[in-house]
């Protein structure tokens, strides 16, 4: 190997992030990667909403909603507050929808 290709390698290396980042940001898709995971977050993209909300207009229990629901909690995607005996769901940050709508665009892109 020559001195420039040397060079080069350095160089992308020092600008990789650590393992435990790239670990952490191919969990964070592996989240986004299931599609009920996604039209939940696509539905708290139009606006908050109460679990049995997502769960009617999904067409699916409100013990599934809760699953996938605990999965984007735990993942800090989604966010929720109690307001009485129910739960009103939102995005957690504005990065979530940053991440939604780069997504959208790339896949509108390539059809």
């Amino acid at each position: 190997m020559d001195q420039a290709n040397s060079d080069v390698i350095t160089s992308v290396q020092s600008q990789l992030p650590d393992e435990d980042t790239l670990y952490g940001l191919a969990e964070l898709f592996k989240v986004f990667g299931d599609p009920t995971r996604a039209k939940i977050m696509s539905c708290l993209a139009v606006r908050d909403l109460y679990v049995s909300e997502l769960a009617g207009i999904l067409g699916m229990s409100i013990s599934a909603v809760s699953h996938q629901l605990r999965v984007l909690r735990n993942a800090k995607l989604v966010k929720g507050s109690k307001l009485g005996k129910e739960v009103k769901y939102c995005l957690d940050d504005n990065h979530v929808v940053q991440i939604m709508e780069c997504g959208l665009t790339h896949i509108n892109e390539v059809r």
